[in-house]
């Protein structure tokens, strides 16, 4: 084998006894050469017995384009919603003969070039990327969309009457940040609620506790955090413990993307689960240009637990 350990042409050559070119057209299956069948026999089983796989920049050269699908995860998007995406989008590109190679958050603009132009592939997705073109949708998203889940948080504390709620939001920006803040606020708006407050759950721990007591100190009427997602809800959770305030008795505290902690916690988290595995196929299927028919996205819910 090669130094790399990896099984080359070369090697199916010499077990075959027959030329790398011999090889090459035998894999290629090229129509242009007269090779006997004795001969691409024993070249085919050879590749089968070294475990041979085609070159992925040589097998790009000659389609035009990889078999990979390239999906970039930026840093905050690592959460429930990320990882059924993901697992959706490699079967079903495994279903149809291609790799996906994910890539997670920020990369240097050179660094993404060099990996691009390395492997040729056949599609570069970003997850969410719609949603952080504007922050308001299409009214179809508010059927089955991402919208529709970030809807589910405030539709949940509206329904148990809590009127004051204030949107917990991490301490630095995110790409989806100002979507989920603006589809909270359109619901509101659509549920006849006052305007939803705002506020940061900074870092460390003392600091989300400041944060908390001066935004209920400033706005007495909250009764009520919806959080950017599970961990911010986690953080007001224990800034709220810091600081007196009983959950939900006071304030009742709801978080978004379900993680494993939010069962753990005291009070047990209530939350948005979602499941994006059907997104991802059908990602797949777009950027392979097949048919999305019988495919649809499943609905959101509420997991409700013990903090509202």
């Amino acid at each position: 084998m090669g130094r790399s350990g990896r099984v080359t042409l070369s090697d199916v050559a010499k077990a075959a006894d027959v030329s790398q070119a011999t090889v090459s057209f035998v894999l290629n299956d090229d129509p242009r050469q007269t090779i006997s069948v004795a001969t691409r026999e024993r070249v085919l089983e050879a590749a089968h017995e070294l475990g041979y796989v085609p070159h992925g920049i040589a097998r790009a050269l000659r389609e035009g384009s990889s078999r990979i699908v390239v999906l970039n995860v930026d840093q905050g998007l690592e959460g429930n919603f990320s990882r059924s995406y993901v697992r959706g989008l490699d079967e079903e590109l495994a279903e149809h003969d291609h790799v996906l190679l994910v890539r997670h958050g920020h990369g240097a603009p050179e660094a993404t070039r060099k990996v691009l132009d390395a492997i040729v592939p056949r599609a570069v997705l970003r997850l969410g990327e719609v949603y952080m073109q504007a922050d308001v949708p299409i009214e179809e998203d508010w059927e089955s969309g991402f919208a529709a889940n970030a809807a589910l948080q405030i539709d949940y504390l509206a329904e148990r009457g809590h009127t004051h709620v204030a949107m917990a939001m991490p301490d630095h920006d995110f790409p989806l940040t100002e979507a989920r803040l603006g589809f909270a606020r359109e619901v509101a708006r659509r549920l006849d609620l006052p305007p939803l407050e705002r506020f940061v759950v900074a870092r460390p721990r003392e600091a989300g506790a400041a944060a908390v007591e001066a935004l209920l100190a400033e706005h007495p009427d909250v009764t009520a955090l919806a959080a950017f997602d599970d961990d911010i809800a986690l953080r007001s959770l224990t800034a709220l413990r810091d600081i007196g305030r009983r959950v939900p008795e006071d304030v009742a505290v709801i978080g978004f993307d379900e993680t494993e902690y939010g069962a753990l916690s005291t009070p047990a988290l209530t939350t948005v689960h979602i499941d994006a595995e059907v997104l991802g196929r059908l990602a797949a299927r777009g950027a392979l240009g097949i048919d999305t028919a019988g495919l649809a996205p499943v609905p959101g819910r509420i997991v409700v637990r013990a903090s509202a």
